[in-house]
């Protein structure tokens, strides 16, 4: 699991970052609200931790900017600000969750989990399109043009994440997580093995789509026209 914490106390985000390690998450960290929204909108992560009072744009505005994009990402809020007040005004701009400083940890790991096992299924849309290319969720196809082929559960579930966030950077745990599941171990050469099957696949059906290395990170859906 691969998330980003937009906190401006380095020393809070340091404890976070290291804590966040031990249970097997890795984690990304920016200082200010500008920051933050710029990797936000440009690295897919599985969950944004965002603290609501940054330096330069504040966690409200971020937040309203990414839900504008359409940036999906589950964030929870993290704040000082505690009263029935701030905590609607923070859900209603996007929030998935709002969890008050101080706070245990524990708490803020059990929110986490929390949030990633709300069925993906209520996120995912049964006919995807991104460039010359759609996808039927339900039925397994993918087509472009007059070509088609019917993929693997597998191939299909890898494939509906990456047209569910064409043109952004996926990382290699992020694209793990999501299509194997958090509690499954699976080697990263299964990653590439697909990686390679859906590229066949995009030739097969004569799509101008490209999966992307993005050297030490992860795979990029993007549309060479």
């Amino acid at each position: 699991m691969h998330i980003l914490i937009i906190e401006d106390d380095i020393q809070l985000c340091e404890s976070l970052s290291y804590q966040l390690k031990q249970a097997q998450i890795t984690a990304d960290t920016v200082h200010d609200g500008d920051a933050g929204l710029s990797y936000a909108t440009s690295v897919t992560y599985d969950l944004i931790l965002l603290d609501r009072m940054l330096p330069l744009l504040d966690g409200i505005t971020v937040l309203t900017k990414l839900r504008q994009a359409n940036v999906q990402t589950p964030v929870i809020l993290l704040t000082a600000l505690g009263s029935v007040k701030d905590r609607v005004t923070g859900l209603q701009s996007g929030a998935d969750d709002y969890l008050v400083k101080p706070f245990a940890f524990e708490e803020l790991l059990a929110r986490i989990y929390c949030i990633l096992r709300r069925p993906a299924d209520l996120l995912n849309e049964e006919q995807l399109t991104f460039g010359d290319i759609s996808y039927s969720a339900t039925q397994y196809k993918l087509t472009c043009h007059d070509f088609a082929c019917t993929l693997s559960k597998r191939e299909g579930d890898l494939l509906k994440l990456f047209l569910q966030n064409p043109h952004q950077t996926l990382p290699r745990n992020t694209l793990l997580d999501r299509v194997w599941g958090l509690d499954n171990a699976v080697e990263n050469g299964n990653l590439d093995n697909y990686i390679h099957f859906l590229r066949r696949r995009l030739s097969q059906i004569q799509s101008r789509l490209i999966l992307k290395t993005i050297r030490n990170v992860g795979y990029a859906l993007e549309d060479t026209q």
